[in-house]
């Protein structure tokens, strides 16, 4: 079953994971296979926010719609057996350190 692991770092809080941690981390994922995908989200401060109101019109604005203490930095998919090996490699993640936090979502799919 595949799964998103959606990484949120504290933004008031320095992270002491390093890019080798990281580095290791996905290496560890591509060699156990069960890797799909996955990326770094650039910056905050380069997000735009898209709202549509019940008009139809389109809203606009620069950076994140609400302030948080989270941010949301990157996503892996991984496809695993269950949610408890999801949760065991959530667990590995460097950004669940540090005051980090990996929220793990089961993918939907749909038969078209």
């Amino acid at each position: 079953m595949k799964y998103m692991l959606l990484i949120h770092a504290a933004s008031d809080q320095q992270s002491s994971c390093t890019v080798q941690d990281w580095i290791a981390y996905e290496k560890e994922m591509k060699d156990a296979g069960v890797l799909v995908s996955g990326h770094s989200l650039a910056d905050l401060v380069t997000a735009t926010t898209v709202q549509v109101g019940p008009d139809g019109r389109r809203t606009v604005t620069d950076g994140p719609f609400a302030e948080t203490r989270e941010v949301l930095g990157g996503y892996n998919v991984i496809d695993v057996p269950d949610l408890d090996a999801a949760l065991d490699w959530a667990a590995k993640c460097p950004g669940s350190r540090d005051g980090g936090a990996v929220v793990v979502r089961p993918i939907a799919e749909f038969d078209f």
